[in-house]
């Protein structure tokens, strides 16, 4: 039981690391990365869909990002969509694909953005602090009902705030590797 609350918290952990590391990508650095595209929805067929799913998005001299629609028709939404989209990106449209051109951030924009890197890591070791504080209640749960002794317990406690330690560190990381990408401009 007290391997099985370890193992929930662990896996739990790891997804708020990758759900930084998902958040992160929609930063935009200056470099283009067609995941910068991922969280756009377009009116598609009477229902929202995402960008990726109704063009291709591809990178073209590294500052710019080339969008291809699968349907020709449907060059309008997507304009819209990225107007729509706080990106702050104006779409140029060419017949029948549509380039975006990212400029690289000035100084000031690069600080901005690296203290939304802080933010969204904060928010992971938060979430991961809450998964700690679940886990230790469990535990104290297992003691309560006499299935653990209090040895079992610390033992428990102390391998949760292990895990916990390492997560932080890890997070830590990918928030310093995404700064160190915005300011290497």
């Amino acid at each position: 039981m007290l391997n099985e609350i370890k193992d929930n918290a662990q896996t739990r952990m790891n997804k708020s690391i990758d759900a930084l590391r998902q958040s992160l990508t929609a930063i935009r650095t200056g470099r283009a990365s067609p995941a910068l595209l991922d969280r756009i929805t377009v009116k598609a067929y009477g229902a929202d869909t995402p960008l990726n799913q109704v063009a291709s998005v591809s990178v073209s001299e590294g500052h710019s990002l080339v969008i291809n629609l699968f349907d020709k028709g449907m060059i309008k939404d997507v304009e819209k969509a990225i107007y729509a989209s706080d990106l702050g990106l104006t779409p140029n449209v060419a017949g029948t694909v549509i380039r975006l051109n990212l400029p690289p951030p000035t100084e000031e924009r690069r600080k901005e953005l690296a203290k939304q890197v802080q933010k969204e890591g904060e928010g992971a070791k938060i979430a991961i602090r809450n998964i700690r504080q679940d886990a230790n209640k469990a535990i104290a749960a297992l003691l309560k009902d006499k299935s653990i002794s209090e040895d079992d317990k610390k033992r428990g406690e102390d391998d949760i705030q292990k895990q916990t330690d390492k997560s932080i560190k890890d997070v830590d990381s990918v928030v310093a590797e995404k700064e160190k990408e915005l300011m290497a401009l």
